[in-house]
């Protein structure tokens, strides 16, 4: 492979900034004419379970703001992989091959492994949360009107699938730490009642105050946990 110069690397990876700033461009245009769909999309998991609900816009730029957050995001979650697989092709030339094998698969597993923890927030967790809260709301001993404010709802429903996007990356850390010789796969199983104790308080900490959505974070976290025990490589005698 023909060495390059400084001043050609500096080249290179202007030209890979410019073309990742390109595409977050595009995406983000693309994000606002699919914003109306996104916010649809995500306050159904509320509406499904509250079919006379309704949000509330508190102020005359509410929907600008909103449609606004929403194409910034769309435009992340697209340009993100974009941007890992370019800082890749910068820096793969000058890696070793059990480097290589050690990042790749981290590249591939790791958006797999968010986007699991986002489907699973949405799909089982929303549901058990919005139902449990809407039947609390309803059954306030006082009369009351529910109207969750637009901006706060997407706030707190993106916020919770990031959470649980990060969270499934355990097994990805855990398997990471072992393989470089930071955490022994011993080590790991004589430590399981401790991490099973400080996953319960993580999730008690990082969700809703609701028993539900508590459970619902720290078996799938004790589960990936479990996982990655199987993957971790036995330590040498």
């Amino acid at each position: 492979m023909k060495k390059m110069t400084l001043s050609q690397h500096f080249v290179e990876l202007r030209s890979r900034i410019l073309w990742t700033f390109a595409f977050f461009a595009v995406s983000l245009i693309l994000g606002w004419y699919l914003s109306p769909v996104m916010q649809e999309f995500l306050t159904a998991p509320l509406l499904n379970v509250w079919s006379d609900g309704a949000f509330l816009y508190t102020g005359v730029a509410d929907g600008l703001m909103i449609r606004f957050s929403l194409s910034v995001l769309f435009a992340l979650f697209l340009v993100t992989p974009f941007a890992l697989w370019q800082i890749w092709a910068f820096v793969a030339p000058g890696l070793h091959k059990k480097e290589k094998n050690i990042v790749w698969p981290i590249m591939i597993c790791s958006p797999v492994l968010f986007l699991a923890g986002v489907a699973f927030a949405f799909y089982v967790l929303f549901p058990f949360v919005f139902s449990f809260f809407i039947e609390l709301n309803q059954s306030a001993p006082v009369p009351s009107v529910i109207l969750p404010v637009a901006k706060d709802y997407l706030s707190f429903s993106i916020g919770l699938l990031k959470l649980f996007g990060l969270a499934f990356q355990l097994p990805l850390v855990m398997i990471l730490l072992n393989r470089i010789g930071v955490l022994s796969k011993t080590r790991v199983v004589k430590m399981r009642r401790y991490a099973i104790v400080f996953i319960v308080i993580i999730a008690a900490v990082l969700t809703p105050p609701d028993v539900v959505s508590q459970i619902l974070l720290a078996l799938p976290m004790w589960g990936l946990f479990e996982i990655s025990i199987l993957f971790m490589k036995s330590d040498e005698k």
